[in-house]
């Protein structure tokens, strides 16, 4: 077992291990500049010494930008071309980039989820471990071993470092679609595209971006690709008969996106439950009530169940109240003493304005029903029933206006009358 790191160090001259160090070292500035650069332009960071504190710590632009550079430099002479050392740093840098992008794609990705930062980490540590082991000259041994174990796939003979190198091959395109898609879906959200619309090109992005990331995998490794025909068609029989309602949530949800006839933002009622739309998953819809309860809707109840879209065309939403006043006032002076209370809520809308009515004749006082609109119930419509309320009461008793409480005449029938 000879490492080929000892070689590097070990079979070359003074000289040519002095520049080769150089190139590395040279390679690394140019890769912290150069990171530093892209966080401050791309991600947003504030000042340059946080650019380069997170170009240091976690950013892909430098390792990125060194593998370049090292790239570069070996095609600048014929003897840096064959260096030994070099040759070895590009594995290393590949290895650190790999693991940069994987982290920052998870941060982004999946924010906040401990299990996929945990899966990331454990995977990196893997590769490195990969990587020590090529250094050391075990690696080769350790092929050779793998390739002991096989299995026969069809006609296509499988081995034990086949399938790792697959599985390897995988990891590293799922993730670099992971990071692609998630781009493009933060440049999508950016745009000003329909929200309906671009959830439907970012989700679909994703759907092809991942298939053409595990195909190319796969067959670089060398895997057929039509022996895959019978696990597809397994899986064909599968989703037929115990994931339907899985399929079908997923099937509804596209048809939502691409109907439009729910949105992000819209106010809709379903089983007696309404709220406003905060999410159109692939799976299911999350809903929010004004109370602050979130409702997880599976999306194949809005396509079969009768939904009501308070804000389908108008996003206004109508409300009223009752209040009773005395039979001894005039009605012709009290509905626009109630019209301009409701009208001096903020959250009550001038156009159109409230309007009161006479509703009906009550046993003890004049029923009034005021009805206005308001253009946020996302914020709560019991808040604003209740400032009409207060505004209604503070104009009644400064105009005079009694509002009459429930009152009853007992006639008591005196014996022998």
């Amino acid at each position: 077992m000879t490492s080929p790191l000892l070689q590097a160090l070990l079979h070359q001259s003074p000289a040519r291990l002095h520049w080769q160090f150089e190139v590395l070292a040279g390679a690394r500035a140019i890769g912290v500049a150069v990171g530093a650069w892209l966080e401050h332009r791309f991600v947003h960071v504030g000042s340059w010494r946080d650019a380069l504190r997170a170009a240091l710590r976690e950013g892909a632009g430098l390792p990125l930008a060194a593998l370049l550079a090292v790239q570069l430099a070996r095609h600048a002479s014929p003897w840096l071309l064959h260096a030994a050392l070099l040759k070895l740093a590009l594995p290393v840098l590949g290895v650190w980039l790999l693991t940069r992008v994987a982290l920052r794609v998870s941060q982004r990705a999946f924010p906040g989820n401990e299990a996929v930062r945990l899966l990331v980490r454990s995977l990196n540590l893997v590769a490195w471990a990969a990587l020590l082991l090529h250094l050391s000259g075990a690696l080769p041994e350790i092929i050779e071993a793998l390739d002991g174990f096989s299995v026969h796939l069809g006609r296509q003979r499988l081995t034990g470092w086949t399938l790792l190198r697959g599985a390897t091959w995988v990891v590293v395109t799922l993730v670099m679609a992971l990071w692609l898609s998630s781009l493009l879906e933060s440049r999508l959200l950016e745009s000003r595209l329909e929200v309906n619309l671009r959830l439907v090109v970012s989700r679909a992005l994703r759907a092809v971006i991942f298939t053409v990331a595990l195909l190319v995998a796969l067959q670089m490794v060398g895997i057929d690709l039509t022996v895959l025909g019978v696990f597809g068609g397994a899986l064909g029989v599968g989703l037929g008969l115990g994931l339907q309602r899985i399929a079908a949530n997923y099937v509804s949800g596209f048809v939502v996106l691409v109907e439009r006839s729910l949105r992000v933002g819209d106010n809709i009622r379903l089983d007696g439950f309404q709220g406003r739309i905060l999410d159109i998953k692939t799976r299911y819809t999350l809903v929010r009530s004004p109370g602050g309860t979130e409702s997880v809707v599976p999306n194949e109840m809005l396509i079969s169940n009768r939904i009501e879209n308070l804000s389908y065309t108008d996003p206004n939403v109508w409300q009223s109240t009752t209040v009773g006043v005395s039979y001894g006032c005039d009605p012709h002076q009290v509905l626009p003493l109630l019209e301009r209370a409701a009208a001096s809520v903020p959250r009550v809308l001038a156009r159109p304005g409230p309007s009161a009515v006479l509703a009906e004749f009550g046993a003890d006082a004049l029923q009034i029903t005021v009805g206005y609109w308001i253009a946020d119930p996302e914020n709560g419509t019991l808040n604003v029933r209740g400032e009409v309320n207060l505004a209604i009461w503070r104009a009644l008793r400064d105009a005079g206006v009694e509002i009459p409480f429930a009152q009853r005449v007992v006639h008591l029938a005196r014996r022998g009358a």
